[in-house]
């Protein structure tokens, strides 16, 4: 049996978990519970028909002599921006004008119907939105997504190759990035300045705790430098990239037991001990509790990805020009100071009739200049083709909402850790490894106060069962 914790606990961790996968790509509109391949009795007794499944949305773009193309998603915003490409595109190629219907269903629901799609052989979308944590469930056996490889090329020289590696399997790609989701630490610059202390002069963990206690003793313990996450595993990742560490291998087993875990949740359990950090409200830092914790001064700094940008206008609009974004502290100079978290893959079909068509025209609205510039404006992701990173026009233009509400510019800090964002693979243990680190170790360890090795090999234990 499981050792998880029960009741309101347990449903805080398992919803801040959920969160932390969907919040990376644009909103939480029609999120439920995460999908994973049904077994047949679930299929029989507990699946929906496919009628029963009923999308929040559906729209039609493109002219009726088009090409017709059904495209899913799980955001309703993503379809916007491929709407809005979709124009783009078929004014620059007249002589292949294309049509999609856009249905957003709920997020199990539309991973649900598409491994269903995959298992029957029929009524899979042209092209389909693949939510990261999802993406493993769709590697296994005969991928049934069209290898992008030829399409990616022309653009390959110029992407992050991490968060293109996420979306394949055996050196194929088979899903195209929204953004690069690079982590970087975000810091009240207004505040710490006000008590002497210059965010950047921290370069390691340990500036970062010496920092922390400057604001303890300055703010009688009011403020604390941060906040540890008890239902995320961001920190985590980011320890793990620094160390150059993944806690699964190239076959996908699992060890949660290395430095890069264990090193972090010491670190952050002795931050808690000194009253330099808490547990965040919420779970994590991307919650409503999370963004009042912000919003009410409670925490000095924190990494997340740069995504997170849209949280700040959205939910803490008041701290404009406050907020300044820098590199990662690392545990040692030279160290990797960022990784990429979140995301959506982008797929075509094998079901579909205009695979190269679709394929091209998928690439086309996420990778070109032309659609990288729209998701930065827009959508506020960080985007993959870093062609786009050195046009200042774009990402110095102080009109845009992002440039304007930061102290600093998050293009000048992406272009510094460029060659330095690691990324961790979502394979198909990661939900349970996700279960065990979200619903016991960093609960136990960090509001309990239980033993760190002890913990990780409990749930190492339980990982084992699994795999």
């Amino acid at each position: 049996m499981k050792r998880l914790f029960k009741g309101a606990a347990a449903a805080l961790g398992m919803s801040a978990m959920l969160l932390a996968t969907l919040t990376g790509c644009g909103g939480k509109k029609g999120s439920n519970a995460s999908a994973a391949a049904p077994s047949a009795d679930t299929q029989s007794q507990k699946e929906p028909a496919e009628a029963e499944i009923k999308p929040d949305a559906i729209s039609t773009v493109g002219p009726a002599s088009g090409t017709h193309l059904d495209l899913w998603t799980f955001v309703e915003l993503h379809s916007q921006h491929y709407a809005a490409m979709l124009e783009q595109w078929n004014k620059e190629h007249p002589d292949e004008q294309i049509q999609i219907t856009f249905t957003t269903y709920p997020y199990g629901d539309m991973h649900n119907k598409l491994i269903m799609a995959n298992q029957t052989g029929t009524g899979a979308p042209d092209i389909c939105d693949v939510e990261i944590g999802q993406f493993p469930n769709f590697m296994l056996g005969n991928v049934q997504f069209v290898e992008m490889d030829k399409y990616i090329e022309p653009y390959k020289n110029n992407v992050v190759q991490s968060r293109l590696d996420i979306y394949g399997t055996k050196g194929k790609h088979y899903g195209i990035p929204f953004h690069v989701g690079a982590t970087v630490m975000y810091y009240d610059d207004a505040l710490l300045s006000k008590y002497g202390i210059d965010y950047k002069t921290i370069k390691t963990w340990d500036d970062f705790e010496k920092a922390g206690l400057k604001l303890k003793e300055a703010t009688n313990g009011e403020v604390h430098m941060t906040g540890v996450d008890t239902g995320g595993t961001d920190w985590l990742w980011l320890s793990m990239a620094e160390n150059k560490q993944d806690w699964t291998d190239a076959n996908g087993h699992a060890d949660i037991r290395i430095n890069g875990v264990s090193d972090m949740i010491k670190m952050q359990k002795k931050w808690i001990d000194m009253g330099i950090a808490y547990p965040t409200p919420g779970g994590q830092i991307d919650t409503e509790a999370g963004y009042a914790t912000v919003g009410d001064e409670k925490v000095a700094a924190f990494p997340k990805a740069l995504w997170y940008m849209s949280r700040f206008l959205n939910y803490i609009p008041d701290q404009k020009e406050r907020w300044a974004i820098a590199p990662c502290p690392v545990y040692k100079a030279g160290q990797p100071r960022s990784v990429g978290i979140g995301g959506t893959g982008t797929i075509v079909s094998l079901q579909s009739k205009h695979q190269d068509l679709a394929a091209r025209f998928i690439v086309y609205a996420k990778l070109s200049l032309d659609g990288e510039k729209r998701i930065w404006e827009v959508l506020g992701f960080d985007p993959v083709n870093t062609d786009m990173w050195q046009d200042k026009s774009i990402t110095h233009d102080k009109n845009n909402k992002y440039v304007a509400y930061f102290r600093t510019n998050p293009f000048d800090v992406l272009n510094e850790i460029k060659n330095e964002i690691g990324g961790i693979k979502a394979v198909s243990i990661s939900s349970t490894i996700n279960e065990q680190i979200n619903l016991n170790v960093l609960n136990n360890c960090l509001e309990q106060g239980a033993d760190v090795d002890s913990e990780l090999q409990t749930a190492q234990d339980e990982i084992d069962i699994e795999q």
